[in-house]
């Protein structure tokens, strides 16, 4: 029994480092991209200008905002489409 649970417990860290090299792994595949792009921007720059900053992350999607700009495109359609009277 204490085999079986022993076992257990090297699945759960393999596990554990699985993942932990999983990310290890796309956090340095982040960093090396990050450099490449800065790297390519400089190179394709005329000598003495700074190269423009690479944006980072993209800007998160706001689903309330989009939502409701959702509904006030619908209505205004259905107004146009004269459903309201």
């Amino acid at each position: 029994m204490s085999d079986i649970l022993s076992s257990m417990e090297n699945i759960d860290t393999m596990e554990e480092r699985k993942k932990i090299a999983a990310a290890k792994a796309a956090v340095l595949n982040y960093i090396i991209t990050e450099e490449e792009a800065i790297c390519i921007q400089s190179m394709a720059a005329p000598p003495g200008v700074k190269p423009a900053p690479v944006p980072s992350a993209v800007a998160p999607v706001r689903l309330w905002g989009v939502s409701g700009r959702q509904a006030q495109m619908q209505m205004r359609n259905q107004m146009q489409m004269r459903t309201f009277k």
